[in-house]
């Protein structure tokens, strides 16, 4: 019997993107969070944008949780490339966000430093976002 070609990407379709999140919707770690409103791809690179933003402006203090990670290879062939020849090489990775996922999470920092660096962070992703706080913060 014949064994399919091992390759080095395991090849990925992208899929559709239907309901909301079923794991990663409650805090976890820190007191404060964005969530996702939109489905959409996130790539590596707009993922490393919104964590320099966001920990620029918290000058290093108190912690910043990253909650997706980028494990979904989104193939592109070359422009001007007839049809056929294969699928095409890696482009870029991406994370699948749903509505409800929690994106960041931000802890040991006051709600007016945690709000306005999520904000900052949120304005780089392609989703909409929401500010949450952890159900036992006390003001």
């Amino acid at each position: 019997m014949l064994q399919p070609k091992r390759t080095k990407y395991r090849k990925v379709q992208k899929g559709r993107m239907k309901g909301v999140s079923g794991r990663g919707h409650q805090l976890s770690n820190g007191m404060f969070g964005i969530k996702s409103l939109d489905a959409s791809f996130i790539n590596s690179r707009q993922i490393e944008a919104a964590r320099i933003a966001a920990t620029r402006y918290m000058k290093r203090e108190g912690q910043l949780w990253i909650k997706i990670f980028p494990d979904k290879p989104i193939t592109k062939k070359p422009l001007e490339v007839r049809m056929g020849k294969g699928k095409g090489a890696v482009e870029y990775w991406a994370a699948v966000v749903k509505p409800g996922r929690i994106i960041f999470e931000v802890g040991g920092v006051p709600m007016a430093v945690a709000k306005e660096a999520l904000r900052l962070a949120a304005q780089k992703l392609p989703v909409r976002t929401k500010f949450i706080i952890a159900r036992d913060f006390e003001a």
